[in-house]
């Protein structure tokens, strides 16, 4: 493996006395990442609604992007053309890419066939898994397209992330066992040729970039504790937990991810994909999970939601009509200083793009908060 020491460098600077918790900080070409930390999601080079200086205002350190989909528009090449993802996009912070595989699935056969081919053509299988990688069919268009492990790294690496995510298969929850381990076992090879493909990369390019693994294995524990040691063995920069987060009960979430805690490296990034709520948040840190992520923010923001001290609240809900509080009286960002719930009521009532914008900026400030709080009591502790 092609090393650069003084880039990708994670230091745990306090564990917490009370869980398995734990302050860091990972180093990366674009800045050092201080953990815990939520990263909100920009899957088609743009968290929906929110310019990038106020995700700044917000306390976003880093953010994501979704490979499957700028491979499809514009294009990775496009993007390289233009200066890559960060100047495409204009985000002056750390980039962290999936490699597309969950996208692939979920929007396939893999998951009940739920993905949709263009209109006016004749409904057709979406996926199809193969020894060297997985073919499958454009939801915008139907057109055919292959994602091979090496082709995978070659379309991250064009978008210029710091963290880029090998390409792994996410079987769906209800998966047997049989098969999920089938599934593990290719995962586990093709981050091999993700791997010799990425040092490849590196070695002909000059572009700082760290690849993280993702532990799969369904929901059977000892999957999970193969797949992690694997995994955990490569020594790669980070390591991700996939797979979890896809609609099983969230016990069975936990019970998977305690499984594995053992074997997972003290001195790298742990990142649990997929996980947005205050709740799950604070049982992904007290595990000693450093990076998670999630489209809720935004996602509840456009279906005017809000996240709160007092649990989630619906804005459209009649009693706000006249409320002229703010939405969250402990919360010190934009929305909260400026609006009330009655106005924010009306904006979303009304269908007005600013009532989206603003539920979406307060939830991910509020998302952001709520980990700082955390970390605060950690560092407080004696």
């Amino acid at each position: 493996m092609l090393h650069i020491p003084e880039m990708f460098e994670f230091k745990v600077k306090k564990k917490s006395n009370k869980s398995k918790a734990r302050l860091g900080a990972f180093k990366t070409a674009h800045g050092t990442i201080q953990t815990p930390v939520f990263m909100p999601v920009g899957t088609k080079a743009t968290v929906k609604g929110i310019r990038p200086e106020e995700l700044t205002e917000t306390g976003s350190q880093i953010i994501l992007a979704n490979t499957y989909h700028l491979y499809l528009r514009p294009g990775h090449k496009l993007i390289k053309k233009m200066g890559g993802l960060h100047k495409f996009m204009n985000w002056k912070g750390p980039i962290l890419t999936d490699s597309g595989g969950f996208q692939v699935f979920s929007l396939g056969d893999s998951f009940g066939n739920r993905g949709q081919i263009a209109k006016n053509k004749p409904k057709q299988k979406l996926v199809k898994i193969l020894e060297n990688g997985v073919e499958f069919r454009s939801v915008l268009d139907g057109s055919k397209h292959l994602f091979t492990p090496e082709k995978v790294m070659e379309i991250e690496h064009d978008l210029g992330a710091d963290i880029i995510m090998a390409f792994d298969e996410c079987p769906a929850p209800d998966s047997s066992k049989k098969y999920t381990k089938e599934s593990m076992e290719r995962t586990h090879r093709w981050i091999i040729e993700c791997k010799k493909e990425h040092n490849k990369l590196i070695a002909t390019s000059g572009q700082i970039q760290a690849l993280f693994p993702i532990i799969q294995g369904g929901m059977f524990e000892d999957l999970r504790v193969e797949s992690a040691k694997f995994m955990a063995g490569l020594d790669l920069p980070g390591i991700a937990i996939g797979g979890l987060a896809v609609g099983e009960p969230r016990e069975k979430t936990w019970a998977m991810v305690d499984a594995i805690l053992p074997y997972l490296p003290e001195n790298k990034p742990r990142y649990i994909m997929g996980i947005g709520t205050p709740e799950d948040i604070e049982e992904a840190i007290k595990r000693g999970i450093d990076m998670f992520d999630c489209v809720l923010p935004t996602r509840l923001g456009r279906h005017g939601s809000a996240f709160t001290h007092a649990g989630q609240i619906h804005i459209k809900n009649e009693k706000f009509k006249t409320d002229s509080s703010p939405l969250d009286k402990k919360c010190n960002c934009y929305t909260c200083k400026n609006y009330t719930k009655a106005y924010l009521r009306h904006l979303i009532s009304e269908k007005e793009i600013l009532g989206v914008h603003l539920l979406s900026y307060h939830n991910i400030a509020f998302l952001h908060n709520f980990v700082l709080q955390i970390k605060d009591k950690i560092a407080k502790e004696d």
